[in-house]
This record gives C-alpha cells, sequence and structure tokens, in this order.
C-alpha cells in the first residue's frame, strides 16, 4: 500500500480537533446550565406530542477495566450495584416524565457503556419494562445496544428479544493477541463469532462490529487477519475508530507506553488497510469510520440524503430530540444539550432532591444552529449545497473566514469549492474533522486547551 501521497497531508492536518457528534462540542458548555434550564428545555420539547425522539441509556458497569478505553465505566463485580442503579435510571426517567405533557414515540433507542450486559437478564428486562411504561416505543424502531461478547450470554440475548432489541453491536477491536495483552481485553475469535450467530438465530435484524485502529502494538499485516477474521462473519455494519490517547483525560491510559503506538503515518496505513480490505468485501463508506452493506439501512440513509450523526454516532434518522439517561449521559432536546453528573454519589444525591441530575450543558443561538447544519453536512453527506444554507452570496459573506481558511484544503484536494457548494472529496474525507473546524465559532478560543480536550484528528 503506497501512502506516501498523503504523507505531507498527513504532517500538516493531524492534529487535537473535535469529532463533532455534537456542535457546540462540550468544551463550550457551562456549568452553569442546570435542572431548571434542562426542565424548560423538556417543557418546549412537550410542544411536539407526535414527533418521534431518540433515547440513550448509558450504563457504565464493567468486570475489569480495557487500557484503551475513553468511556465512563465503573468497574465491579457486585451485581447489586446495577440492581440499584436501574433504579436510579428509572427515577431520572420518571422525572423528566412528568414534564412532559404526553409520552412521544421513540423512534430510536440505544444503550451504550461500560458493558450493558453486565446487567443480568432479568435486569434489562426490568429496565426496558420500566422506561417503555414511561415513554412508549414506536412501531418499527431501531433498538440497539452494545454488547461485550466475553460477558454476555445467550440468556441475555433472549432477554434483549423479548424486549424488542433488533441491533446488536460487540467491540472486538483486534484479535491478535500482543495488542489484546498490551490494551488488557483478551476475547477470542471463537466467543465473538459464537455470540454472532446467536444473535442471528434469535432473529437480530443488524448485527454491528466494532474495530479500533491505532492500538499498541499493530502493524498492518496482523491488523488485516483480524480484519479478515471479521469479514468472515459478515456483520451488516461495521465501524473503525481511530485510537484516542488522552491519558490527561483517562488515567488509566497512562499504563499504555507511548513507544508502543503507531505514529501517525502507521496509524493511517492501518486505517487505509481496514477501508481498502471493506470495500473489496463490498462494504460501502458511510461518514468518516463507519461501513455498512448496501442493503442495510445506514446505507441507504446515506445515500438518500437522511443520514443523521448525534452521540449515538452516525444514525438512520435525525430524531428531532435525544432523551438521555445515567450517570453523563447527554440529552439534547429543543435545541439544548445537557449532560448528566459524572459520579454515582452526585447523581444520587441530585435525584435525592427531586432534581433531574444535569452538570453542565447549552442552549444553542441562531448561529450556532447555523453552523451546526453546515458540520452535520460536511460529516454526513460530505458536501454542503449553499441553496440549504441561505443562498451562496448569503453564504460566502456570513462564512468569508471560514472559506479563507479552506482555501489551503481546496489546493491541496481535500475539497472542491463549487459554484453550488462545497464538496469533499475522497482523500478530504480522511480530513473530513478538520475541514469543519472553520466553521467551529468557538473552536479559536479553545486553542490553548484544545490539545488538552480533544484527540487528534487523523
Amino acid at each position: 500500500m503506497v501512502i506516501t501521497p498523503l504523507a505531507g497531508l498527513l504532517a500538516k492536518y493531524d492534529q487535537p480537533g473535535p469529532r463533532y457528534t455534537s456542535y457546540p462540542t462540550a468544551p463550550a458548555w457551562s456549568h452553569e446550565f442546570g435542572d431548571a434550564d434542562h426542565r424548560a428545555s423538556l417543557r418546549r420539547a412537550a410542544g411536539s406530542p407526535g414527533q418521534g425522539m431518540a433515547m440513550y441509556v448509558h450504563l457504565p458497569f464493567c468486570r475489569s477495566m480495557c487500557f484503551y478505553c475513553g468511556c465512563s465505566v465503573i468497574v465491579t463485580q457486585d451485581l447489586r450495584k446495577s440492581d440499584r442503579y436501574v433504579d436510579d435510571v428509572l427515577r431520572e426517567a420518571t422525572l423528566a416524565r412528568a414534564v412532559l405533557d404526553a409520552p412521544r414515540p421513540v423512534v430510536q433507542h440505544h444503550w451504550g457503556g461500560g458493558t450493558p450486559t453486565f446487567l443480568a437478564p432479568e435486569q434489562l428486562e426490568r429496565l426496558f419494562l420500566g422506561l417503555s411504561l414511561l415513554f412508549p416505543v414506536a412501531e418499527g424502531a431501531e433498538i440497539s445496544i452494545e454488547v461485550d461478547p466475553r460477558v454476555t450470554t445467550r440468556a441475555h440475548l433472549e432477554a434483549l428479544r423479548r424486549c424488542g432489541f433488533n441491533r446488536i453491536s460487540m467491540g472486538v477491536q483486534d484479535f491478535d493477541a500482543e495488542v489484546q495483552h498490551a490494551i488488557h481485553r483478551e476475547q477470542s475469535f471463537a466467543q465473538t463469532r459464537d455470540l454472532v450467530d446467536a444473535a442471528r438465530s434469535l432473529g437480530f435484524g443488524s448485527i454491528n462490529l466494532d474495530l479500533v485502529y491505532g492500538l499498541p502494538h499493530q502493524i498492518p499485516e496482523s491488523f488485516r487477519n483480524s480484519i479478515d477474521l471479521v469479514l468472515a462473519m459478515q456483520p451488516d455494519r461495521l465501524a473503525c475508530y481511530g485510537y484516542a490517547h488522552v491519558p490527561w483525560l483517562k488515567k488509566h491510559q497512562r499504563v499504555i507506553d507511548e513507544a508502543w503506538l503507531p505514529k501517525s503515518a502507521a496509524k493511517l496505513e492501518l486505517y487505509l488497510t481496514a477501508l481498502d480490505a471493506f470495500r473489496e468485501a463490498g462494504y460501502v463508506a458511510i461518514g468518516m469510520d463507519h461501513f455498512a452493506l448496501p442493503g442495510d439501512g445506514l446505507a441507504k440513509a446515506a445515500d438518500g440524503g437522511s443520514l443523521h450523526r448525534n452521540f449515538m454516532g452516525y444514525t438512520t434518522q435525525a430524531a428531532a430530540d435525544m432523551l438521555s439517561f445515567g450517570i453523563t449521559s447527554i440529552s439534547e432536546t429543543s435545541g439544548a444539550f445537557a449532560q448528566n453528573t459524572k459520579t454515582l454519589h452526585d447523581y444520587r444525591a441530585r435525584l435525592d432532591a427531586n432534581e433531574l441530575p444535569v452538570e453542565r450543558g447549552l442552549r444553542r443561538n441562531a448561529d450556532d444552529e447555523a453552523r451546526r447544519r453546515i458540520i452535520l453536512d460536511l460529516m454526513c453527506r460530505f458536501r454542503l449545497v449553499y441553496a440549504e444554507h441561505g443562498g451562496a452570496e448569503a453564504f460566502r459573506q456570513r462564512y468569508a473566514a471560514a472559506i479563507d481558511a479552506l482555501s489551503p484544503m481546496r489546493e491541496d484536494g481535500l475539497i472542491a469549492i463549487e459554484d453550488d457548494g462545497i464538496a469533499v472529496t475522497p482523500t478530504g474525507r480522511l480530513f473530513v474533522r478538520n475541514i469543519a473546524m472553520p466553521f467551529d465559532a468557538y473552536l479559536e478560543g479553545q486553542r490553548s486547551s484544545r490539545s488538552q480536550v480533544f484527540s487528534r484528528t487523523v
């Protein structure tokens, strides 16, 4: 694989930057945004009773710590903690439901973690039933969950199917033994294959497998072996995420020796290895890190222009609001973000006070909304059309500084600035985070702290 033409681009553009699962991004949010603000956004959301909404539940428990992990987790072996947590989440959901005059149909429902299947099967069912009584799930909804093949049993899968879960996502990361040992996550191909087979036999309609590139000791040859094993399981969707090494934010990552990590050019070669393999196997590239078979709903959404991006990643439809429960979870309702507290102690203290456990948030203004739509177009469609953003003349005037900042990217072949809009080139897709950054009005003010807040863009 020849990556020499990309080496100069990599040196120029690989820098800390947002992933844009939201805009404005979390560093711009305020700790002054709290319970009253979140309640106000929920009351505004109640004005659209027939409109579908999304729901996310964060289940933070894990039996052990994976050293590469960037998620909010609680390591324990005690199922009593998760049983009490189910009660806590249902308390939070009850508080939120009381603010809404009428339930809105949930069209997307996702559980992440942590390890959601740390919970016992009966705990999963109790939580889903409790939430469904408060917020009815729409017919045909996409109901998805992240599972760990090392701890997930057939009984878990059967309970999930009884609840109505129809999509499942499994973390693989890498099957290489040396890599697995370095990241403290040892998981066999047989474990993963058996769970995939069980999920298919029980009727899960879509199966996603996650890989991570840029992990310690990864090399293209061994990573390609892992990719081939993943492809042999014929998942409907694939995700291939770049490892974000942020030991100043995630202290457990300090055990990973930075000398073990592939440098920028080697990391890019790992990604290109995956990209080539996925394309050869017939998968369609979705956004910057997802892939799907042509008949999958995600590929159809990308082709039809309805692809959306939020805290759940790329999704098939843009639900107007997303209500989230559990520690650190982020709601997005009526143009406002609200993130919950990070610790169980604070979370329960707020609930005991009959408060929504919000730690920080932000209500978007008109400029935020306009820039958010631009960034979503770039991240999801790889192009923006001036006519959809007020017209060419108005766009060029309003975003003159951003267009100037894009000039080097145009010269480097990352974008094409056309009469009717801006298009991201195939090479530019590797740098789409960089392409979105000039439209971020908050980024300049975050310059001094950017390297301590964001992962690298490539």
